[in-house]
């Protein structure tokens, strides 16, 4: 497996079938993981298919694993990024905490940017009813 991210708060791996490890340490580990967990999953009973799908949950290791959903978008403006985020704020009623382009990758599969790290996020209601 491949290191993408190895920090103080989580240690991230992406597998040869595309698919992210990720672990999470340091402060409030437990809550970061409920939080991204509980996210993806609105996430996806709500449609939205520009973030990582779950597949599998570890929350006695604090570790999932999820899909893959492109490379860092290293070029983004601010502004684009910020675009993204107020877009899944709206349609899909998740506002992420964190709204950095570092948050933002490019999935060439899908030919569009897509969102990740919902550690910290907020659900909100289902804007669709």
């Amino acid at each position: 497996m491949r290191n993408l991210k190895d920090g103080i708060r989580a240690h991230v791996r992406l597998d040869g079938l595309n698919r992210v490890h990720k672990r999470f340490r340091g402060t409030d580990a437990d809550k970061r993981y409920a939080t991204e967990v509980m996210v993806l999953k609105v996430l996806g009973e709500r449609g939205c298919d520009y973030v990582p799908k779950l597949l599998e949950e570890h929350p006695e290791e604090l570790y999932f694993v999820s899909t893959g959903v492109g490379k860092p978008a290293d070029a983004i403006s601010k502004e684009r990024s910020d675009q993204l985020f107020a877009e899944l704020e709206r349609d899909y009623g998740v506002k992420h905490l964190d709204p950095e382009p570092r948050n933002i990758t490019y999935d060439m599969h899908k030919g569009r940017f897509c969102i990740i790290d919902f550690e910290l996020a907020e659900v909100l209601p289902d804007p669709k009813g």
